[in-house]
């Protein structure tokens, strides 16, 4: 990590239940790959809310995703830098996105994880457009949210 990032991170406050929220409950402060310790941090998530049913687990999912564009703009406002890396909010709510009418399994989780990661970090279209073209929190929390759709619609063919 670079001085100048360091410096970024160290305006991030965990004793801020929102930048908390923002920062994966902690994990986007990983020095290498933070959105990849975000998702991972979206398993013990997808785990608790995987045994509502799908009304409840979609509300849930709803109100995090709406939310996140709140929790991701204090971030970034908090750190100066939109989009830091270390917000990884988006991560979680794009994974739960992913796993969406998915049965549990250590094999769908993880099939689920490198596929959100995939599309989060290649960005094909029409998710690098919404991430250029988007701004604020919710141009954070979108490209991730599209990512999740893209991942959930391959994991509906896998399982």
């Amino acid at each position: 990590m670079n001085n100048k990032n360091k410096s970024i991170v160290a305006r991030f406050k965990l004793s801020d239940p929102i930048q908390f929220l923002a920062l994966g409950f902690g994990s986007g402060l990983a020095p290498k790959a933070p959105g990849t310790f975000g998702t991972v941090a979206a398993i013990p998530v997808f785990l608790l809310l995987a045994a509502l049913p799908i009304i409840p687990y979609l509300a849930v999912l709803l109100v995090m995703a709406l939310l996140g564009i709140y929790i991701c703009s204090h971030a970034a406002k908090a750190a100066g830098v939109h989009d830091h890396p270390a917000i990884v909010w988006d991560e979680i709510v794009g994974y739960l996105i992913t796993m969406i009418l998915i049965p549990v399994s250590w094999k769908s989780v993880i099939v689920g994880f490198l596929l959100f990661r995939l599309f989060d970090i290649i960005k094909p279209w029409p998710i690098s457009w919404l991430d250029k073209h988007c701004h604020g929190g919710f141009g954070i929390m979108i490209d991730d949210i599209a990512a999740g759709i893209a991942a959930c619609l391959c994991m509906q063919l896998l399982f």
